[in-house]
């Protein structure tokens, strides 16, 4: 019986190599990339079983990645392995489509576990990420509703900030979206005005702090 069909994403080489010798354990790896738009081409175009992925990433996140191929691939199956132990971006992971999502240091031991659940078309949490959203669900009371105005934004939107979180100026950015700069600069605006900043070096650090963007503060 032929193994699944996985293919990787990671923006650091050697995690990558080490992800690969794991996953060879359980399954055939049909490519590996390190950014988010490469995984939304690949994906379509490899139509793997599997895709194991980041949610931190150059040029696209995980999870807005996450969403492209969920809508292109419908049956690929997702499993985030990352260093985000917020339940909130389980939470985004999960709505995104994810049928996994584990910490990295927990690898070794959890994602053949995650690999086997994911395609039986069950979905894995580490226990560690699943025991505050059983108690957000639970206990919905003890944390109010708080508007995430990043959520609120359209998916170029979020792309944009992402890019622009990257250090990427208004002509870069209209070159990774084939659009024009004129297309760029009326996001530019509009992404200004929902979130009440009037820079570019404001834009950039909101998307830092955000989480859309690989960079530090």
């Amino acid at each position: 019986m032929p193994k699944p069909r996985a293919l990787l994403a990671d923006d650091h080489s050697m995690m990558l190599a080490g992800l690969q010798k794991l996953v060879e354990e359980t399954c055939e790896v049909v490519g590996t990339v390190g950014d988010g738009r490469a995984l939304v081409e690949a994906a379509q175009r490899l139509q793997p079983d599997l895709i194991i992925l980041d949610i931190a990433m150059p040029l696209l996140n995980g999870i807005d990645a996450a969403r492209q191929i969920k809508r292109l691939c419908p049956s690929t199956k997702l499993i985030f392995l990352t260093m985000q132990t917020s339940p909130t971006y389980a939470t985004e992971a999960l709505a995104a489509g994810a049928n996994g999502y584990l910490l990295k240091h927990s690898a070794p031991v959890e994602l053949p576990l995650a690999i086997n659940a994911a395609l039986q078309g069950q979905c894995y949490l580490t226990p560690s990420i699943a025991a505050p959203l059983i108690d957000r669900a639970v206990n919905p009371e003890r944390e109010p509703v708080v508007k995430d105005p990043v959520a609120a934004l359209t998916p170029r939107q979020r792309e944009i900030l992402q890019l622009i979180g990257e250090g990427k100026g208004t002509k870069e950015i209209a070159t990774h979206l084939s659009v024009s700069v004129k297309t760029i600069d009326f996001h530019k605006t509009r992404l200004m005005q929902r979130l009440n900043i009037h820079t570019t070096a404001e834009l950039m650090r909101y998307a830092i702090t955000q989480g859309l963007s690989c960079s530090t503060p």
